[in-house]
């Protein structure tokens, strides 16, 4: 198998410095492009989700939706996508997400993040994060906690 520069990059990610981390600290944000239908159509490929409301405009609005709408996991896997951008994925040791709003087609969504606590746990050292996803009118999608673990 031939392992492509960016992945041998993101496999090498190290840690943030466990010293210079604070309460307060953010994540470098994720700027997604515009939801397009394609990337809900490639989605549900990748997913195996073919739930009709995220593809078939026609069906959307027999649901009484306005149009198709982003699957709520899609959203859920930005997160991850932001918390892999600043960690290795071997550090992660949860990611809670709750729902707070429809991500539409057309949006432009920022993934962010932020460390609310840093504490040890039976030796080990862990960083809390509070997470959202949020429109390009602020309007927060997702919120999610994660849990970071530090050697």
């Amino acid at each position: 198998m031939r392992v492509e520069p960016a992945m041998t990059a993101a496999m090498n990610k190290t840690l943030p410095v466990w010293e210079t981390l604070n309460a307060g600290d953010t994540l470098p944000p994720l700027q997604l492009p515009p939801i397009s239908r394609l990337a809900l159509a490639l989605y549900c490929g990748a997913s195996g989700d073919h739930n009709p409301i995220h593809v078939d405009t026609d069906f959307a609005k027999s649901a009484g939706v306005p149009d198709v709408f982003a699957h709520g996991m899609l959203s859920a896997a930005w997160l991850g996508r932001l918390l892999t951008n600043w960690v290795p994925q071997s550090a992660i040791r949860s990611l809670d997400v709750r729902f707070a709003a429809i991500t539409q087609v057309g949006e432009t969504i920022t993934c962010t993040g932020k460390v609310t606590e840093k504490f040890e746990d039976q030796g080990q050292r862990l960083a809390r994060l509070q997470l959202t996803t949020s429109n390009q009118d602020g309007t927060v999608k997702l919120n999610g906690e994660a849990l970071v673990a530090w050697p």
